[in-house]
């Protein structure tokens, strides 16, 4: 029944032209939620280093080596190390204002900028945190780690083989994007995962280290190592459902944790614990339909076949050589942004737009070297303004091996020439020529934003194929894939001085219609089993790309005040 479950929420939580998702219709502000969860009298670890210290260590490492596995000497671990961790993946980026609102950004994006992800890390005896074990919770807003356990340093020993090596938990509260989205919101908490995962893994790399998805640890255990299911602590708190459990590595030959997962959540279980969760809203409202396909996703744990891991074979390949010397990395990933709207005219370079595209193709260095599977996301271009490069339709075939049944299930008569450079293994292929600037903007939700930009995509999940062969929880990881190579793209289109922004509204059967995809199921949804026509692939996220038009009414302030000072200037997000 979960496969079921998931194709009935999938389908019924689709945008079409006549009506949207189910939601509230409206935002309630009186029920807005916290954007910042907290765990009352919980002891706090400060991660401040002092004015101006906080980037040193990393500040001479560019945006190119966060691609190139060791060329980043490793930071040794203490608490200061796992905080730059944090704030370069997880911390916040800047705050905004205009007039009397004021609010935060993040180095992570959001949809909505509501923020459900929240971070915990488990470590043993670490110089700083602790001289035993510990689960300890990352609070953004005063970018502190709150001890919410300490147990066994033995235990953590006999999993994870010493100080060398830590854990990241990642889990969503729902409501955060429910009060905004409605029924639509368990995929933005997914999308928003996808981001993380990038983000923690390049901000390792950031440090020198490697960090990696550990699929053998079931939600439960996950959930009972970092205390969510604790219901003593989170009295008329919102609940956290988990999500997903990482181990970051700072040497080589660090061992990892994924073969007992249920001894050390056994023994984090039976530690001290302390704080309670605050309370997000004081008003709810129930969506069902998310709680539902949270349960029809529930991870069991997983070994990965051997067959999925073909990274390491993998050559890793740019379009071209950077035109100007690649920028520090700190700097990017704090400035990134969301843009609000393009100016509708500018355009990129060819070569600047391949080597976009070089830079989401999966290979053996960071990000993708975090996931344990193998391309399921492909990118259908909307291409408007990229010179030497026709305007039209383009695909992206993450995959080669996925080109044939893309081909069957795309079923309108395409051109499918290659349009890459000879050489060039970027397997970029061209499906049609014209102006598809209106058609973008209309099947994301009537967004100018698709069709002013150099060029917008579609990511199309392998849908079908992926669910028949890693089973229904693997619907989540298809998001989060998406989420991945949009996090990619955000931090290529400011390496390039231009700006992107990730697009969760869009007509989804609409794409598929313009791409000749029949018969997805509509509004019926699926009860057998047996009968999944017309799901071979699936629309999962749009993002776009461009020039973008700042408004000056907005104001940005540095992300913390023990930060170097920086003038306020306008900004966008």
């Amino acid at each position: 029944m979960s496969r079921s479950a998931v194709v009935r929420y999938h389908d019924g939580t689709k945008h079409h032209f006549h009506r949207f998702a189910q939601s509230l219709g409206y935002l309630d502000w009186a029920s807005q939620p916290n954007p910042f969860r907290s765990f009352d009298g919980a002891p706090v670890v400060p991660l401040e280093l002092g004015r101006g210290q906080a980037s040193s260590p990393v500040s001479g490492v560019t945006y190119d080596q966060l691609f190139e596995p060791g060329l980043v000497t490793p930071r040794e671990l203490s608490a200061a190390s796992i905080g730059g961790l944090l704030r370069h993946a997880l911390g916040l980026s800047a705050w905004k204002q205009y007039r009397e609102s004021r609010w935060a950004l993040r180095v992570n994006p959001s949809s909505g900028n509501l923020h459900p992800t929240e971070a915990y890390v488990v470590a043993g005896p670490v110089s700083g945190l602790s001289d035993a074990a510990g689960v300890y919770h990352y609070a953004p807003d005063r970018h502190v780690l709150e001890a919410r356990s300490t147990f066994s340093a033995d235990a953590w020993r006999a999993s994870c083989g010493g100080r060398s090596a830590f854990l990241i938990a990642l889990t969503s509260i729902h409501w955060r994007e429910a009060w905004k989205y409605g029924e639509r919101a368990f995929r933005y908490c997914q999308h928003d995962l996808g981001h993380a995962i990038a983000a923690l893994r390049l901000s390792a790399a950031l440090a020198g280290w490697r960090l990696r998805l550990q699929p053998a640890w079931p939600h439960r255990a996950v959930a009972s190592l970092i205390g969510i299911d604790r219901d003593e602590d989170y009295v008329e708190a919102e609940r956290e459902e988990p999500a997903c459990l990482l181990l970051v590595t700072a040497e080589a030959g660090a061992r990892g944790s994924g073969d007992v997962p249920a001894a050390l959540a056994d023994a984090a279980r039976l530690g001290v614990w302390q704080g309670r969760a605050n309370q997000l809203s004081a008003d709810h409202v129930e969506w069902t339909f998310i709680d539902e396909v949270a349960r029809a996703t529930e991870d069991e744990g997983r070994t990965p076949p051997p067959a999925l891991d073909r990274r390491a074979g993998r050559r890793r390949s740019l379009s071209a050589p950077p035109a100007v010397p690649a920028p520090p990395a700190r700097d990017l990933i704090l400035q990134r942004r969301s843009a609000l709207a393009f100016d509708g005219r500018s355009s990129i370079g060819r070569d600047l737009f391949l080597r976009m595209l070089s830079r989401v193709m999966p290979g053996a260095h960071a990000p993708w070297d975090a996931l344990w599977w193998d391309a399921r996301i492909h990118l259908v271009l909307f291409v408007h303004r990229v010179d030497d490069v026709e305007p039209g339709l383009y695909l992206l075939p993450r995959d080669r091996r996925a080109i044939a049944r893309l081909k069957v299930s795309l079923g309108r008569e395409f051109l499918w020439e290659p349009a890459s450079d000879p050489g060039n293994d970027v397997p970029l292929l061209r499906l049609a020529r014209g102006d598809y600037r209106r058609v973008a903007a209309r099947l994301s939700c009537d967004q100018d934003i698709a069709a002013d930009g150099f060029f917008s995509l579609a990511m199309l999940a392998d849908f079908d194929a992926s669910l028949d062969e890693l089973g229904a929880s693997f619907y989540r990881q298809l998001f989060w894939e998406s989420g991945v190579v949009g996090q990619v793209l955000y931090l290529e289109a400011e390496a390039a001085g231009a700006r992107a922004t990730g697009i969760g509204c869009f007509y989804d059967d609409a794409v598929h219609d313009v791409l000749g995809m029949a018969g997805d199921g509509g509004d019926s949804g699926d009860s057998d089993d047996s009968d999944h026509r017309g799901h071979a692939f699936q629309s999962l996220y749009h993002f776009t790309i461009g020039t973008p038009s700042e408004d000056e009414r907005l104001t940005t302030a540095p992300g913390y005040v023990w930060e170097q000072t920086a003038s306020i200037r306008p900004a966008i997000d």
